[in-house]
């Protein structure tokens, strides 16, 4: 007979007057040790009886003391069920030497680095958080369409496993969505399609990082969770300010290997890489046999302003990695992303692939092919430019208006959120708290920085807050400012 459920039970033998006993107590044990979990639904007693060759009566009984007891709750019609305020709940100790048992652990990861969390919270009233896009204008219909065609698509084919690179027709439209949308001149062939830019990263950090050895340049402040990638495989991570012009290339370290840029929005200051600085990166990185990982999350955004030529556009040496990602475009959940990585890497880059996950979700990458292919990701582009663009200009107007003399917006014509320089002696660690209170979520610049040089500032994320909703979230974050003063 199949096994009912996993939890082993062992009863006294046939006769004994234990044998209810046994059974109330491995039973509640179970549930307070959380094998059983709250919701579950029990067997009945007439199968659990025959499963355990015991009397229907006998678990009948048991069943009724833990009813009593508050263990189990019945529901008419539905069966019997772990409850879900348990009495004398309690956590699972701790095995003895658990925290001695770390040393097991690789020395990288006994302190794992500090991640950027999942955002948790729910919104706030007025939410400028960043990293988060917009989903009320994705076209549901369409995505639900082509997604259906793609799993009837699977349906016919053969039990296989895919691609690691990614599946080629994918990988062809990627080609020709980034040659339009961001001069990014690559085949298919070139391109490693990802889950989401952050698997780009650990890839990218598990081939061209040696423990121990590797000098890894990020700019400070910077994107926390590219840095994480390659700190945790080893890398040894040099901070590099940023000014108006982009990372300060002067300020590179002589035995840097590994570069990661946002040159199209500077992450989180919101700087464009002026053409001077783009230049004098390629050549530090050819002067010392460095390589250069472009990180363009959000280029697609653009409102205003001469486009300038990205890093892999620009480079003749085989020097760039182009990172991408469809987080922002589309949205977060989809998990997509690509690499375009020089032609000497492309071979260990797709052995990494293999390794980490053998290849990506196929019905997620067919949907997205015939969505590229059908010219619904370049009306949703421009469509969200539109209304990001209005978004950024309210929020301008607003701080002009509101907060002009405390707050300047820093410079920048691109991307899904904007960053301002405090002006006055208030901390922006307690701006964003007080500012919390009144249903305003901002972000503070300082958490993204390695050091203590980043400038003092704010924020602001455009893809969680209407445009008509934006005058009253900074009137509201205005006098945050004025009460934290």
């Amino acid at each position: 007979m199949e096994p009912i459920f996993e939890i082993g039970i062992e009863l006294p033998p046939r006769g004994s007057r234990q044998r209810q006993r046994a059974l109330h107590r491995q039973l509640r044990a179970a549930i307070l040790d959380g094998r059983l979990k709250p919701d579950v639904r029990l067997p009945a007693t007439r199968e659990l009886a025959a499963a355990l060759g015991a009397s229907r009566n006998t678990l009948v009984a048991a069943y009724e003391q833990l009813l009593s007891e508050g263990y189990l709750v019945a529901r008419p019609g539905a069966g019997t069920y772990v409850a879900n305020v348990l009495p004398h709940a309690r956590r699972r100790p701790l095995p003895p030497g658990a925290r001695e048992g770390e040393s097991r652990l690789a020395v990288l990861w006994r302190q794992p680095p500090a991640l950027p969390q999942p955002n948790p919270e729910p919104a706030a009233a007025f939410d400028f958080r960043l990293g988060l896009s917009d989903k009320t204008h994705f076209p549901y219909r369409a995505w639900r369409r082509l997604s259906a065609r793609a799993l009837r698509g699977i349906a016919r084919t053969p039990v296989a496993y895919a691609d690691p690179a990614g599946e080629p027709a994918l990988r062809e439209a990627i080609a020709r969505h980034i040659s339009l949308m961001r001069a990014v001149a690559c085949q298919a062939d070139d391109l490693v399609v990802t889950v989401g830019a952050q698997q780009g990263f650990d890839l990218l950090a598990r081939i061209l990082v040696t423990p121990g050895r590797t000098v890894v340049a990020v700019e400070d402040p910077g994107y926390p969770a590219s840095r994480a990638a390659f700190a945790a495989a080893g890398a040894a991570v040099a901070p590099v300010p940023v000014d108006a012009e982009g990372l300060m290339t002067d300020r590179l370290p002589d035995n840097t290997q590994v570069i990661i840029v946002t040159p199209s929005h500077q992450f989180p200051l919101g700087t464009v890489m002026s053409m001077r600085r783009r230049k004098a990166l390629l050549q530090f990185a050819q002067a010392h046999r460095a390589v250069v990982i472009e990180d363009d999350y959000d280029g697609e955004f653009r409102y205003g302003g001469r486009p300038l030529d990205a890093l892999q556009t620009l480079d003749r040496d085989g020097s760039v990695f182009y990172v991408g990602t469809f987080s922002k475009s589309l949205f977060p959940a989809l998990r997509l992303g690509f690499v375009v990585p020089p032609p000497w890497a492309r071979r260990a880059l797709v052995a990494a692939k293999q390794i980490a996950d053998w290849h990506g979700p196929v019905l997620a990458q067919d949907t997205l092919t015939a969505f590229i292919a059908e010219g619904h990701l370049a009306r949703h582009v421009r469509r969200m430019r539109k209304v990001y663009g209005e978004r950024r200009s309210a929020l301008l107007e607003a701080m002009a208006r509101h907060c002009g003399d405390w707050l300047t917006p820093l410079p920048g014509e691109a991307g899904l959120h904007l960053a301002a320089r405090l002006t006055s002696p208030v901390r922006a660690e307690a701006i964003v708290a007080r500012a919390a209170e009144r249903g305003v979520r901002v972000q503070d610049l300082q958490g993204y920085a390695v050091t203590k040089g980043a400038p003092k500032g704010l924020a602001f994320g455009l893809g969680m807050i209407p445009a008509d909703r934006i005058e009253d979230g900074i009137r509201r974050l205005a006098k945050a400012a004025s009460a934290a003063a």
